[in-house]
């Protein structure tokens, strides 16, 4: 039988609009009553809604304008670091104070077939503004006069293949491309690669290639990389056979190259930092979607060698996942709980720990959180940076909005990505549909 395509993404989207739109009660909720769902140690959980077709509500991707920003919180204030990018994805500050950015986006062949699926998600991309090509580039920005503003730009290396995470180790730059980490030699102050980067490992790639970023960090001694990669599926709907290695926290011998699991479960870990408190890793990680508006949170954990976070079988520890098959009840035993909950679909990406006060004592001790925004939800969640205080080495209280303004009525200026602590102390936001580094600094 000949699929009308068209028609059925035009009902399908009819659908899934009515669905959003009729979504019932939680699009009552007062702003204050939204932030607290699915926050904290101990998120209310409630029973999964599986749907047939999910609920597509993405924020149509605008831009910002002639001089418009997002909004700072109170004794804060923000401006752009840089402007015209090609949808920069994340950051690395230089010991020197020049800061690198990664712009990039997904492969441009990494899937295959036909699925109504796919359809919805591709529509749903371009919407958002993620449909762009990529631009397999690594830029270098330095403000020379100490405004807090670029005054200097370069490419610092070009030709790469969907690039994300980046780390600084033994004078050399790893980069985490979306099918190997390789390195480029590097001297304090230089402004370009000046040699052809080493492929240190391969990473998990392939046809499919699902959740293509993956981040990279050095361990303090030196020794060790660690890199993430995300699932090739939602739910391991493709089976597990194309998992290897996914969902996941990939640990790299620096010297040799060997790589092993460090930590699994983790169904699209991104954003890695130490804890300068602890000294532990953390992770920023985004949770499955299509059980509903309020499942399942995403959340920041401490990475524990070893240790199985519960993706696909269960979520938040031991709530079992339904459409995982076939189920492993001995694995949800011993699935660990994650740390903190950061809310549902908001698809939490960037992640750092503030160093001090330079943007005042409520920031002193805690983590910085980039929230790219929603598509399976009927009322937007993310669309912001929000900063959660820490104590002890663990998080202490409720979140707090840093950054917002990223949405307005359904319209999207722009999204953040990652986020990173420039050397006087300022937040910097990479913002991919405003093609922005934002700098956030006290007012």
């Amino acid at each position: 039988m000949c699929l009308d395509v068209p028609r059925i993404v035009a009902v399908a989207l009819g659908v899934t609009t009515m669905m959003a739109s009729c979504a019932g009660n939680p699009l009552s909720q007062t702003p204050r009553d939204e932030k607290k769902i699915g926050y904290g140690f101990n998120p209310s959980l409630p029973e999964p809604k599986p749907s047939v077709l999910p609920t597509v509500n993405v924020a149509t991707a605008v831009g910002w304008g002639t001089g418009g920003t997002p909004r700072p919180a109170e004794g804060l204030k923000v401006h752009a670091f840089a402007t015209g990018l090609d949808h920069p994805r994340w950051l690395l500050v230089l010991p020197n104070g020049d800061v690198l950015v990664a712009e990039s986006n997904a492969p441009a062949e990494h899937d295959e077939g036909f699925s109504l699926k796919k359809v919805f998600m591709g529509l749903a991309m371009k919407q958002a503004g993620a449909a762009t090509k990529s631009a397999n580039r690594i830029t270098l920005l330095r403000d020379i006069n100490g405004d807090g503003i670029a005054d200097f730009r370069r490419t610092f290396a070009q030709g790469l293949n969907s690039p994300f995470g980046m780390t600084l180790s033994d004078g050399k730059l790893f980069v985490a491309n979306t099918d190997a980490l390789i390195a480029f030699a590097y001297s304090n102050g230089q402004t370009r690669a000046r040699t052809p980067p080493r492929k240190v490992t391969d990473l998990p790639a392939g046809e499919i290639n699902h959740h293509w970023t993956k981040d990279v960090i050095a361990s303090p001694d030196g020794r060790k990389l660690y890199v993430t990669v995300g699932s090739n599926s939602n739910v391991a709907e493709n089976g597990m056979r194309v998992e290897k290695d996914r969902a996941a926290v990939l640990e790299v011998d620096k010297a040799s190259g060997r790589t092993r699991v460090f930590a699994t479960g983790l169904r699209n870990p991104n954003g890695l930092s130490w804890n300068p408190e602890s000294g532990k890793l953390w992770v920023a990680v985004n949770e499955r979607d299509e059980l509903g508006d309020n499942l399942v949170p995403d959340y920041m954990t401490s990475v524990r060698d070893g240790a199985f976070y519960g993706w696909p079988y269960s979520y938040f520890g031991h709530h079992v996942d339904a459409r995982a098959k076939p189920p492993r009840p001995d694995l949800v035993a011993r699935a660990v709980t994650p740390d903190y909950a950061l809310g549902p679909h908001t698809a939490s990406l960037g992640l750092t720990f503030s160093r001090g006060t330079s943007l005042g004592p409520t920031y002193e001790n805690g983590a910085f959180v980039g929230q790219h925004g929603s598509w399976n939800r009927s009322r937007p969640s993310g669309y912001k940076v929000i900063f959660i205080p820490f104590r002890n080495g663990m998080p202490a209280g409720e979140p707090t909005d840093v950054l917002t303004g990223f949405i307005d009525r359904g319209r999207a200026k722009g999204r953040p990505v990652g986020v990173a602590i420039d050397k006087k102390g300022g937040l910097l936001v990479a913002d991919d549909v405003g093609n922005v580094i934002w700098r956030v600094s006290r007012d």
